[in-house]
């Protein structure tokens, strides 16, 4: 089994110092709207590659008026045995320059590593907060972050490409906007874009049809997903070799260098993919769905994806689930513990009511936020 076995924040938003020890249970965190619950899932986000469930500027993490940087350290049992895993802001004096972004950096059992991307092969963790309950009728930008999380479970260097493919569509970007690029050195970007995009969406179609058929053969009380990506390296691979695509994708950067460099952004390529999702016994797009309907389908697709990672990872993920179960009529709220039971997942859950949870007593380790403090419930 994979859980969090203990987790210690310093610094980080509203915590100065925070320990907690769980063990192998599940967790129900449990107070009023502020008390910190939601604090505590993303300082567990920062365990995994990415930018955390809120996707904040790192630098706004920290505790107001706190004069060290934000830390989160947890002691992780995988597969493989007891891991240490740290994440931080990295001090400013040991930026390169003052003007320098601000950097996260990880730590693998004492050691620093060269990018938090690698948590991903030591840990899988899915969440699912309120913010996401508008992620089928907003703009393509947050499915697609979601698929790319889906995709990284499946796929553990998906996140490595992702960066790759977007670190050189800026280099690509800025010498455009210069006008005075080298057309041989932008030949060269354009292949290097073209060989991490094609990887990209290739990860992205394998880890779709993997998914769409968890969901098809799954038994859950949820709604089952139709599951298509909308984009044209994607559609591309359907038909053709990944080779050729990457060729034709290299002719149309070539073609579009005008309309880029006067746009400053670069108008093809996966980074404009979409997550298409419809609700299969209606055959209805998720976004004319109701509310309740748009909750139970991306509560569908998480607990398939979890199953899927077993498969894939060995081991289920990490879940973190904000007010999921707030929102869930008795009835539902019983099928999603029953399932989250048999996944066995290690799951983190809050909400402002304890007794939303009464089907988790001794099934898990309650704790209430009240007044700065936590107790054990």
């Amino acid at each position: 089994m994979l859980y969090v076995d203990r987790v210690m924040l310093n610094n980080f938003r509203s915590y100065e110092k925070m320990e907690l020890n769980v063990g192998a249970n599940s967790v129900v965190l449990t107070g009023a709207n502020g008390a910190g619950k939601t604090n505590l899932l993303e300082a567990l986000s920062f365990l995994s590659p990415g930018r955390g469930l809120r996707r904040a500027k790192l630098s706004d993490v920290n505790k107001i008026g706190a004069t060290s940087p934000w830390a989160v350290a947890g002691r992780v049992m995988t597969p493989d045995g007891m891991r240490q895993l740290g994440s931080g802001l990295l001090p400013r004096h040991e930026l390169a320059m003052e003007t320098s972004p601000d950097r996260r950096i990880g730590r693998l059992d004492g050691e620093n590593l060269s990018s938090p991307g690698a948590f991903g092969d030591i840990l899988q963790i899915a969440w699912l907060t309120p913010q996401m309950d508008r992620l089928f009728i907003e703009g393509p930008s947050g499915r697609r972050r979601f698929l790319d999380r889906l995709v990284a479970a499946y796929h553990p260097s998906h996140n490595r490409e992702v960066n790759a493919y977007e670190k050189v569509m800026r280099e690509r970007g800025r010498l455009l906007l210069d006008g005075h690029a080298d057309p041989v050195w932008l030949t060269s970007l354009e292949k290097r874009m073209a060989e991490h995009g094609v990887a990209v969406a290739a990860a992205r179609l394998d880890a779709i049809q993997k998914l769409s058929q968890a969901i098809m053969e799954s038994q859950s009380a949820f709604p089952g997903a139709v599951l298509t990506i909308g984009g044209e390296l994607e559609e591309d691979l359907t038909v053709r070799p990944a080779v050729d695509v990457e060729g034709a994708f290299c002719e149309r950067l070539f073609g579009t260098r005008a309309i880029d460099a006067k746009s400053g952004r670069t108008s093809i390529g996966p980074h404009k993919t979409d997550l298409l999702v419809r609700h299969a016994d209606k055959n209805m797009p998720a976004e004319l769905c109701s509310t309740g309907e748009q909750k139970a389908l991306l509560i569908g697709i998480t607990l398939a994806s979890a199953r899927l990672s077993t498969i894939q990872f060995g081991a289920p993920p990490l879940l973190l689930l904000d007010e999921v179960a707030a929102h869930l009529d008795e009835k539902r709220r019983g099928f999603l513990f029953e399932e989250l039971e048999e996944i066995g997942s290690q799951v983190w859950l809050t909400g402002t009511d304890k007794s939303l949870f009464e089907q988790m007593e001794n099934k898990a380790k309650f704790f209430h936020f009240e007044g700065g403090k936590i107790n054990v419930n």
